[in-house]
Order: structure tokens, then sequence, then C-alpha cells
């Protein structure tokens, strides 16, 4: 069982360089500034780590509040970061107050440290621990063979929007501008992006993996436990 992704959003550092000049056009300066105007995504990998501290119930408590009636066995859990740094050099034209903008987005993705939970009952040596750590690991892999694809997924969408494209906007609102479309277009895509990785989690979870997981070891679980109900890993 996964405990779930819990997305959280940081918007990073707005900075910005004034250039003020009206000995050339603000169409050409912003064109000559285009190629400044790029996005970078970049994913990190926090590691993981097997902790085989917490008893069943303990991990029952943990599991995700929409989930009931479940005996957990194993528990795999993490937390979404995303954070965006907004950076730029705001031209504009004294005479007309026009002004433009050619941002450099960084986007930074990456899970806390993963933590896998196999229940204390289960010694590392039963049959029972390598059953509900095999399954837990499925959910390690999703998670980290999800990032690069939703890196991927992320470049590519804010390039097209902001690589080699300036921001233009009446005098004074430029920035309030680019800030408002980050926050309300884009910082909503990534986080939606990052917690699309909860429906492939879901597709692990299945009744007849629960099934399967409840017969495993010729009743090994239940014996550890003192329960005979289906257990969820």
């Amino acid at each position: 069982m996964r405990a779930g992704v819990r997305p959280w959003i940081g918007a990073g550092l707005f900075a910005w360089a004034n250039v003020a000049c009206a000995d050339a056009s603000l169409s050409a300066r912003c064109a000559q500034a285009a190629p400044a105007a790029r996005v970078s995504v970049a994913t990190r990998d926090a590691g993981w780590r097997i902790d085989n501290s917490l008893s069943w119930r303990t991990l029952t408590h943990m599991k995700p509040p929409g989930i009931r009636g479940a005996t957990v066995l194993g528990l795999t859990h993490t937390e979404s970061r995303v954070a965006l740094q907004l950076e730029g050099e705001l031209l504009s034209d004294p005479d007309t107050g026009a002004e433009c903008i050619a941002p450099r987005v960084a986007v930074d993705l990456r899970y806390l440290p993963i933590v896998i939970y196999v229940g204390r009952e289960f010694g590392p040596q039963t049959c029972a621990y390598r059953e509900i750590l095999a399954h837990e690991m499925r959910h390690l892999n999703a998670y980290l063979g999800y990032l690069p694809k939703v890196e991927e997924r992320v470049r590519t969408r804010l390039a097209e929007r902001f690589d080699g494209r300036p921001v233009y906007g009446r005098g004074g609102e430029a920035q309030a501008l680019l800030r408002r479309e980050i926050d309300t277009r884009w910082m909503p895509y990534i986080k939606a992006e990052m917690a699309q990785i909860e429906t492939l989690q879901a597709s692990i979870d299945t009744p007849q993996e629960y099934a399967r997981l409840s017969k495993v070891c010729r009743g090994e679980v239940q014996s550890l436990i003192g329960s005979t109900r289906p257990p969820r890993s």
C-alpha cells in the first residue's frame, strides 16, 4: 500500500533586472532579449530506505483516510515537492510605458526520501516479509520511474510557452501578468502532473493483489498478526 503523495508547491524567487532605454525601439530590444527566455526542469533523487520498526497496527492507522477496513502490513510513504524560480530582465520604454520580460523559469521536482515500511511482526527471514517487501518495491519503482516522465512533460509544455518568448505588458503590468500566469495556470498544471502518479499506484493495490497476499506463505501472515482477515499491503 502506498501512503499517497501529498503535493507541496512552493513558488520560489521572483527577481527582475529593470532596464529602461529609449534609444532603440522596445520591440527590437525585446527581440534581442528573446533568447534569454528559457525553461529548465530538473528532478532530484532523495533516496529511499526500509523501516521495520512499526507494527502492522501502527501502519494501519497511517493508511490514507479514504481507505477503510484495511489491515496494512506494509506501506510506502513519500511527499512531493515542487519549487519554481522565476527570474528575468524587464525592459521598458519610458516614453510609451510599454514593457516586456524575457523570463527564465527553473522548476525543481522531487520526492522527499521514500520510506518503505514493513510491519515489525514480519522478520526479514520470513516468507511473509519477502512477499510484503516485493509488493512495496512495486510502489517504490512506480515513484522512481514516474519522475523522469513528468519532468519531460513539464519541460515540453513550459518550453512551448516560454522558450524565446518575452512577455509583454503595459507600464507596470508585465511582472504581475507573468506572476499571475505562473500561479493560476502553470503551478496547478505541474501539481496535477505530479499527482497523476496516484493513479498508477492505485493500479498496484488491486483486490486481486490483496487476495493473493492474504494467501501467501501458507497462512504465515495470519499466524504472525493473529488475524484471519484478508490483509492489505
